[in-house]
């Protein structure tokens, strides 16, 4: 069955599958099967000219992305300088099948309609496919060729995407930039595809019910501005790795997002130190209210629910190696040592050692710095508040307490070994304004014998 239209030029031709087609030029639009899709035409079949400088675009809402059933506007723009009347086909297949329609249009304006057919293309019609219309296309109307338009034209209009299981789906387009002077001949035609892959959304991040928000060093739930707080749980990001100095806002402010991850502590962002899939460190931010309050990630836009932490004047907590034993370096070295890797043998002190202990949440400095801020170089930032260490329940010599130049907010505890203290295991304590650190945090300590 031949078109309903009336059309003023015609000619036959043959497709790929050698299907006699009756294919028409005529501005109040084209039949189906000039898209370009494979084993079908383009506008080249009626119209003639030489090859122009211009286009043909699709622009997508979505990025190349689409949901199922969730109806996309599209917006086709063809482009010429030389040109003054303006025309395109589209459709969308299946990269499956090239025969297999995906998803159906609407026409938003008069500059639009669609064009139902067979697979065989031995007939077509306009409005709603009936049985057997299988393939749809959408196109320029009469008033949408615009005639006398220099540039360029745009066609708007919806796109309903197909069900899940269709995969990726192929967009094709023809587009006419015509010369406007009423025949097929001086015209430049544009094609182009786009494949469009199923959206599939982030999986929303969640923390962990138990130990889900902790001092980074004593695994407590408490913090303090400044502490290093880790984040338990899972599709809390999709990378792995901690800031760089190309993260840096003006060289030396962490930044509040790394690689599409976010944390909000209380509702303020916090500095992110660490990003991976089942743990996120960042530096509590400063904020005035105490008692439990909420810690929420958000990854790729997708918002994990809240989880608790406890907001306290200090915190004070000291790293470990193996969750036992006391990160130490001598007071010569003021580098970070591996928090990750610790040494194959456990170092030991004696009694009158002076060693540096690493820890976080001790509170504010003098000078302060703010969370979140490298820690310059030109002064020591030594802790406003007194800090007072117990070893094997002794109290130790505390001769400094600052934070490390470089870092953010880690602190040097620098002690000095008591005495009396036995051969062994020997508990260490941090005591900040009353508040003890929590944990299992031991020194090894080995006396020396006397000489003989």
């Amino acid at each position: 069955m031949l078109s309903r239209r009336a059309l003023a030029v015609w000619k036959t031709i043959s497709l790929a599958a050698a299907v006699p087609v009756v294919v028409f030029a005529y501005a109040e639009g084209p039949d189906a099967g000039l898209s370009g899709v494979s084993g079908e035409a383009t506008c080249t079949y009626c119209h003639s000219g030489s090859s122009g400088s211009g286009s043909v675009k699709v622009a997508f809402p979505g990025d190349l992305y689409y949901t199922p059933g969730t109806r996309q506007h599209l917006v086709v723009t063809v482009a010429d300088s030389a040109q003054r009347r303006w025309g395109f086909q589209l459709t969308a297949r299946t990269a499956k099948s090239s025969s297999t329609m995906a998803g159906s249009f609407t026409s938003t304006d008069g500059n639009t309609q669609t064009v139902c057919t067979q697979t065989t293309f031995q007939s077509e019609r306009f409005g709603s496919c009936a049985s057997g219309m299988t393939l749809q296309y959408i196109e320029h109307t009469l008033t949408g060729t615009r005639t006398g338009q220099k540039n360029s034209a745009t066609f708007e209009f919806d796109w309903t995407p197909p069900a899940p299981d269709s995969g990726d789906v192929v967009i094709y387009v023809a587009g006419n930039a015509a010369n406007g002077d009423g025949t097929e001949r001086g015209d430049h035609i544009y094609t182009a595809q786009y494949t469009l892959k199923l959206y599939t959304p982030p999986p929303v991040p969640s923390i962990s019910q138990n130990n889900g928000v902790v001092n980074s060093a004593s695994l407590a739930g408490d913090a303090s501005a400044g502490t290093w707080l880790t984040i338990n749980g899972t599709n809390l990001a999709g990378t792995t790795r901690g800031w760089t100095a190309n993260d840096l806002a003006n060289g030396t402010q962490l930044p509040t997002q790394l690689d599409n991850v976010s944390v909000t502590v209380d509702g303020n962002p916090a500095p992110v130190l660490s990003v991976s899939p089942a743990q996120v460190i960042v530096l509590a931010p400063a904020d005035t209210n105490l008692g439990p309050v909420s810690v929420q990630v958000t990854y790729n836009g997708q918002t994990s629910s809240p989880a608790s932490v406890q907001l306290q004047p200090v915190s004070p907590g000291l790293f470990t190696w193996n969750a036992k034993y006391a990160v130490q370096t001598l007071p010569t070295d003021t580098t970070l040592p591996d928090l990750n890797s610790p040494p194959a043998a456990m170092p030991t002190v004696k009694p009158g050692d002076t060693v540096v202990l690493w820890g976080t949440g001790f509170g504010p400095t003098t000078p302060a710095v703010a969370p979140g801020s490298l820690v310059p170089s030109d002064q020591p930032y030594a802790a406003a508040n007194p800090v007072t260490i117990t070893i094997g329940g002794a109290q130790a010599q505390v001769t400094g307490t600052v934070l490390a130049p470089g870092t953010a907010s880690l602190y040097l505890v620098v002690v000095v070994i008591p005495d009396g203290l036995g051969d062994g295991d020997q508990a260490v304590v941090a005591q900040v304004n009353g508040i003890q650190s929590a944990g299992t945090v031991n020194v090894a300590v080995q006396n020396v014998p006397p000489a003989q």
